[in-house]
Parts: structure tokens; sequence; C-alpha cells
């Protein structure tokens, strides 16, 4: 008999385990929903994928679903999913928890630019940099577009949209995770001297920021976005103790 059910707002390794241990507790229901495209689910027949239609569309959900949990894992720079999950679950009153790995922080020898945002890294590029290794996805790719005498080495999951103008230089697709010592050669072989990331956290692709740190490579590095106000814990652990506590 089913007295709970959860949904997950997906897309991080996180997310995934926590579907794949929370599937296994008694007397509860995981629903995943993920926003991109996917292979194949990790609870197939509870899975959805694609966006809900803003708040009104998630709030709809929520209802016609009868969830009563919401667990926010998404990616730390999902920021619109999770702004639409903190208003969703304050109209309805619902339980929400953010899963949010925790984010890098420099250490010795790092040699770090942070920035705001993705815009800002873009400009400030022409004053550090000449080979620039990219790892912020295909979404925002345009905006290095008109970045002039810069060379790119552009690295993602999957190919951007065909009317995307792409920067000057190399496309690579590639799936993490990526160990330092393959990072290194990678720097080391297109000769990079900027990295560009965003601040995502985990281990995942850690490796070419101590890649960049051994060989005195900079990294631009965008910080995340502000936080929604609520609940939030670290690690699948600690959320599957959220969710028993229900």
């Amino acid at each position: 008999m089913v007295s709970l059910i959860v949904l997950i707002l997906g897309g991080t390794q996180e997310a995934a385990e926590l579907a794949k241990t929370a599937i296994n507790l008694p007397n509860i229901q995981v629903k995943m929903s993920l926003a991109g495209r996917i292979s194949q689910s990790i609870i197939s027949e509870n899975c959805r994928v694609g966006g809900f239609g803003g708040v009104t569309g998630l709030i709809k959900y929520l209802q016609a679903e009868k969830i009563d949990l919401l667990i926010d894992a998404t990616h730390p720079f999902a920021a619109k999913i999770s702004e639409n999950a903190a208003i969703a679950a304050g109209t309805l009153g619902l339980p929400r928890l953010m899963l949010v790995r925790r984010g890098w922080e420099a250490t010795m020898g790092d040699k770090w630019i942070e920035v705001e945002n993705i815009q800002t890294a873009a400009a400030i590029l022409p004053s550090l940099a000449k080979r620039v290794f990219l790892t912020i996805g295909r979404q925002e790719l345009t905006a290095f577009t008109q970045v002039e005498n810069i060379w790119f080495l552009m690295r993602m999951i999957e190919k951007p949209s065909p009317d995307i103008i792409l920067p000057k230089g190399l496309l690579l697709l590639d799936r993490g995770p990526f160990d330092q010592e393959s990072e290194k050669q990678l720097l080391h072989e297109y000769n990079i001297d900027t990295v560009v990331s965003k601040n995502s956290g985990g281990d995942a692709t850690y490796g070419k920021i101590i890649a960049a740190r051994e060989l005195g490579v900079k990294v631009v590095m965008v910080k995340r976005p502000m936080l929604q106000e609520g609940k939030r814990v670290e690690d699948v652990e600690a959320a599957l103790k959220w969710i028993k506590e229900f």
C-alpha cells in the first residue's frame, strides 16, 4: 500500500541515485521528472520528460498526481525550475526539499577568477586568454560567439542546435566523469591557457579543476545562482532521511 508519493525533479547524478534508492522504501512511490532527453529511465514507468509549462503547469501536475513530497534535485544552475518548484510547493503547502551538492572551493594553487554569470565570463576573456577550454554545456554558447582572437575547445554531452553559431574552435562530444590525468592530457594537447566552468560541484567534472591547478592554468569560475529559501541537504543519505521523517 502506497502512503506517500514523492516527486523528484531530476537531471543530476544525485537525483538518479536518490530515485534508485527511494523506490525500495516501504509505502513510498517515486516519480521522476527530467527536463531533457534521456536514453532510459531509472524508474521508467514513473518517469516523465519535458517541462511543466511554468508554475501553473507544475501546480496542476502536483495536484493531478497527488504528490505528497517534492524534492528539487535539479542542477545547481537550473535556477528557473527551482524557483518554480518553490512557488508551487508554497502555493500548495507541499513539503519541499532541495538536494544540492556542495560547490567547489578554491584551494592553494588555484588561479580562479570568479564571475557572477556567463556574460561576464565572456566579456573578460579577451584580457586573459588565447586558448580556452569551454565547459559550460550547450545552452549558453552564443555568449562567446562574438569573442574575438580566442580559440575555443568546447566540450558537451549533446550537439548544440544547428541554428546556433559556434565560437571559433573545436567541438568535443563526451560524457563524464573525467579524471584529472585525462584532463591534464587534454589541456596540454590543446595548449589551453584558461578554463571556463560553472561551479557545478561534485566529483564527476572536478578533474579539470585539479588539472588546471597542477598545470597553472587559469579558471574563470561562474558562481552559482542564489538558492531558493527552504530546507536543503547535500547528499542522498540526508535526502532519504528526510523522506523517512514523513
